[in-house]
Formats: structure tokens, C-alpha cells, sequence
């Protein structure tokens, strides 16, 4: 990152922080991180884009919570909030990364060691290109998905309102598929900053003792997924996809719930990777009229977080006409619930570390 543009962060930084100062009590802290690391060798193909060591910096804004909510005191007091981040790859081929981000953290050992998970959408200045910028071979469009996950030591009111932050962070770039080429990055770096809390005394946390016990019957989910993806076949085009899933989950406790059920997925964009494979690899004994549609059977868990939930799940096709990646796969994401019945859903499908399909949906649980 260049000294000027380092600078530029800092103060507005500082000015965003000061005008926070004198209002009324906001239960809330600003923190600002410099890091710098190396992108991860994920990939081979990537090897020739690692040439430096990219720095950058992280702006944050968070909400503690207050215990008016029950899962408050559950997850030992939380924050959540938003951050941005600014990352300079040091690759003229990869150029910079910008993202914006919700984010939680949180806390252990006597909230001295904090750890942070957000999500949210990133931009690429200098995405592949086919003609100008064929050398980048892990972003295929200009906006992709972005995630990072922080462990920090974190010491609050060193000085006045201020403490540090230093720990490490590692930072993830990729468009989810939807355009190929789609290789990702993986950054790992270390961090340093500075937190400033927005109220002039102490957040204190009240222990009320809630039970984590919960009993409720078995619960029923549909779920209809969608989007757009490609092939790893760059220029074989984007396509439709839709999936259909049933669930059955039961609460174990307050926190979470088990889920077994199964997906019938129908992604157009295997009909055109099929008759490619089927004309370029002959020996593959493929005719290009293979079905297309597959079928999985999976297991998962939810994580609920008063309204919202963290889902993960892992399958395993029981019909798989077109051998594409692996048999297994794999669904993280997040789901919003409206009410106590419906519910919408953000989620990435993966086989192992390999991206197939951003999906968007809607749900019912009955």
C-alpha cells in the first residue's frame, strides 16, 4: 500500500471515530487494522501470481450486544458489525482487492482473544481478460465473494478510549464460479491497530445464567435454491441452476439443530461441459447425452443466532450421471429467518475446496 493512500485511511479513520465522540451512549468501538502476508499456494496454477507481499488495511465499525436477547449471553456477548477492507496483491496481473463485509466477532479467555468471521462482496480492479490480462487465471469477473477470519488479542481503553488489536487474519477472494476462470486466493497476513471506543465509560456485561436446554419436535424444511455458474472451461458460458431440497432438523439445544435430508440439483451448465468432454476427450466414452441432473443425500447442522443461522452441510451424490469434480459435496452459508416459519438463504456449494455455484433461496420450515 503506498504511504499516501495508507494515510488517507487513517485520517478518515480518525475523523469517522471523532464524530461518533460526543453523542450519547452507542454500545459501540471503531477499530482500524494494517496488515500485511502472502498469498497461499492453494493452487499450482496460481504460482506464477505470488510475486510479493500484499498489504492492506481493515476499517471497522461494531455493535456490542447488550443482553436483550437471549442468545446474547449464549455466545458470551458477541459484536457484530461491518468492515472494509483494502488489499494490494502486489501482482500487476492481480492488481487490488476492495470488500465490504457484516461480520461477527467473538470472545474467549476473559474477552482478551477475540475471533472474527465476515462475508460479503468484493472487486477486483484488474480481473482475467482474455485479450489485456489472460495471466489472471483466479478472477473471472470484477465482483466476486469475499470472507476473512481474524484471531486477535484485543486490549480495549489502553489510553483513554483507545487499545490495540494484533493478531492474524487470513483472507479470502472468489467469484463462487459463476465466471470462470474462478482459481481464488487465499491470503494469510498478520495484523496490527488500533480500536476506539465511541462511549466515554465501559460496556458491562451482566452473567443472567441462561439455560442452554430447548426441546421442540421434529421440523420439516423445503428449500428452492437458484443462480447462475460456469464450467472450469473458461468461455463455455454462464447458465441457470435450481435447486430443490427437503430437510428434516431437531434442536438439539438453543444453539443448535441436526439436519438429515436430501437435493435434486438441475445446473444447465453440465449439458454444455458434458458435450465439450464428450468431443475433446473421446476416451472418456462419454456420448454428450448423459443426464444431467444429480442427486444427493447430506447431513448438516445450524448454528442460530436469534434470527439468523449459520448452515453447513455435507452430501454425497446418489445419482451422478456426468462425473464432474467429486461425488461428495459440501453447503456453508446463512439463513435469515422472517418470522418462525419462512425463511431466506445464502449459501456457496463446494466440492471440498473447489467453488461450484453461489445459491440464493427461499424456504418454508413447517
Amino acid at each position: 500500500m503506498s504511504p499516501n493512500r495508507l494515510i488517507f485511511f487513517l485520517l478518515s479513520f480518525c475523523c469517522f471515530s471523532l464524530s461518533f465522540a460526543q453523542e450519547e451512549r452507542n454500545n459501540a468501538y471503531i477499530d482500524v487494522q494494517y496488515f500485511q502476508g502472502t498469498v497461499m499456494e492453494h493452487n499450482v496454477d496460481i504460482l506464477h501470481l505470488i510475486t510479493g507481499y500484499p498489504n492492506g488495511v481493515i476499517l471497522s465499525w461494531n455493535k456490542r450486544t447488550d443482553g436483550s436477547e437471549e442468545w446474547h449471553e449464549l455466545y458470551n456477548y458477541p459484536d457484530f458489525g461491518v468492515s472494509f477492507n483494502y488489499q494490494d496483491l502486489k501482482n500487476e496481473n492481480l492488481g487490488e482487492n476492495y470488500g465490504l463485509y457484516a461480520h461477527y466477532n467473538f470472545y474467549f479467555l476473559k474477552r482478551s482473544l477475540m475471533f472474527r468471521i465476515g462475508t460479503g462482496i468484493g472487486m477486483s480492479t484488474n480481473p482475467y481478460d482474455r485479450e489485456t490480462n489472460y495471466r489472471n487465471n483466479v478472477y473471472g469477473s470484477r465482483f466476486l465473494s469475499a470472507t476473512y477470519m481474524m484471531l486477535n488479542y484485543k486490549k480495549e481503553r489502553i489510553i483513554d478510549r483507545w487499545g490495540i488489536n494484533l493478531g492474524l487474519s487470513l483472507i479470502h477472494y472468489s467469484n463462487a464460479n459463476i465466471k470462470a476462470p474462478n482459481t481464488s486466493t487465499n491470503s494469510i497476513v498478520a495484523t496490527i491497530g488500533a480500536n476506539y471506543d465511541l462511549d466515554s465509560e465501559p460496556m458491562t456485561y451482566e452473567e443472567k445464567g441462561v439455560s442452554l436446554k430447548f426441546t421442540e419436535p421434529v421440523r420439516y424444511n423445503f428449500v428452492f435454491r437458484s443462480g447462475v455458474n460456469e464450467s472450469d472451461i473458461v468461455g463455455s458460458g454462464q447458465f441457470p441452476f435450481y435447486v430443490g431440497s427437503f430437510y428434516a432438523d431437531k434442536r438439539i439445544n438453543k444453539k443448535s439443530a441436526l439436519q438429515l435430508g436430501a437435493d435434486v440439483f438441475f445446473a444447465d451448465f453440465l449439458i454444455e461441459y458434458n458435450r465439450h468432454r464428450a468431443i475433446a476427450y473421446p476416451w472418456e466414452n462419454r456420448t454428450g447425452q448423459e443426464d444431467y441432473r444429480r442427486v444427493g443425500l447430506f447431513a448438516g447442522h445450524e448454528l442460530f443466532m436469534g434470527k439468523l443461522s449459520l448452515l453447513t452441510q455435507f452430501g454425497y451424490y446418489v445419482y451422478y450421471p456426468i462425473d464432474y469434480e467429486d461425488e461428495i459435496y459440501h453447503r456453508v452459508g446463512i439463513k435469515r429467518y422472517f418470522g418462525e416459519d419462512f425463511f431466506a438463504a445464502v449459501s456457496l456449494k463446494t466440492h471440498w475446496a473447489k467453488a461450484e455455484a453461489l445459491e440464493f433461496g427461499i424456504g418454508y420450515r413447517l
